[in-house]
């Protein structure tokens, strides 16, 4: 269920909208935009860990015409007057399973009618939310599931190349800590291309636990518990997901350290963290 509009926010037509990171999420935002505020956004089809940097210049020109920003899942390194601006987001501490998606805001902030609210977006946002176990807890049939997960990957610029690498990645899966870890190496940070290949709902084998080495990156898939206790023993990367039951948590750079405390720390029994 769409969460409900907030109170006390800017009026539709004073905001103008800047667009974070392209996923699927992101590109149904603007499909949205481009229906029910055209000319108010602007999208640089920008990558994951984007930054409100990127738009300075616009954003700046919106301020001095007496206009509200709204950043759209875009880390504010500006030294902007912040209280002049809206930012929306579903990442990091502003993420969780009850809180409502970048999707769900941007529809509160346009003030569209709940009836416009449709299946489409129904499925957008649960899976934003928390993937798989979200878009289960709205009834998605195996065949929504399959279509939002396509559409997603295909949002994400993901080549057919890399998701060759991927499949080849699933097979060379690594066990550890027992069974409650397993470890991939794949050498793209497309995570998504291997993390849907494995999910037991899309025909894989399942698994509790997730750490993807990528050139550059480590990205960990699991339980609320393990996503935490990274957030806290590694500050400064990204989370997010359905928190506290399931989540996500990456960095830059390398992951050695990352795994020896996930093995440290696993209990081969249970899975579940041990002091």
């Amino acid at each position: 269920m769409m969460s409900e509009a907030w109170k006390d926010r800017p009026r539709p037509e004073r905001l103008t909208f800047f667009l974070g990171g392209r996923d699927l999420e992101m590109v149904t935002i603007r499909e949205l935009l481009e229906e029910h505020a055209p000319g108010r956004f602007h999208d640089r089809g920008l990558l994951w860990g984007a930054r409100a940097s990127a738009y300075r210049a616009e954003i700046e020109r919106c301020l001095k015409r007496g206009g509200t920003p709204a950043l759209v899942e875009l880390e504010n390194d500006l030294d902007l007057d912040r209280t002049r601006m809206v930012e929306i987001d579903h990442h990091g501490t502003a993420a969780g399973a009850e809180a409502a998606t970048a999707l769900e805001q941007v529809f509160n902030f346009l003030g569209l009618p709940r009836e416009r609210w449709d299946r489409w977006l129904e499925l957008v946002a649960a899976n934003d939310r928390a993937y798989l176990p979200g878009l289960a807890q709205v009834g998605a049939t195996p065949e929504e599931m399959r279509r939002v997960r396509s559409a997603d990957r295909a949002a994400q610029g993901i080549s057919q190349a890399e998701e060759e690498q991927a499949a080849e990645a699933a097979r060379r899966l690594e066990v550890r800590a027992g069974g409650s870890l397993h470890l991939a190496r794949l050498p793209h940070a497309r995570t998504a291309a291997l993390v849907d290949r494995l999910q037991r709902e899309l025909g894989g084998p399942g698994f509790r636990n997730l750490v993807v080495l990528s050139r550059g990156e480590i990205n960990v898939f699991g339980t609320g518990e393990v996503v935490l206790a990274l957030a806290e023993a590694f500050p400064g990367g990204w989370y997010g997901g359905a928190l506290p039951e399931s989540g996500y948590w990456g960095r830059g750079g390398e992951g050695d350290d990352v795994v020896a405390f996930l093995e440290r720390r696993l209990a081969p029994e249970s899975g579940t963290l041990v002091g």
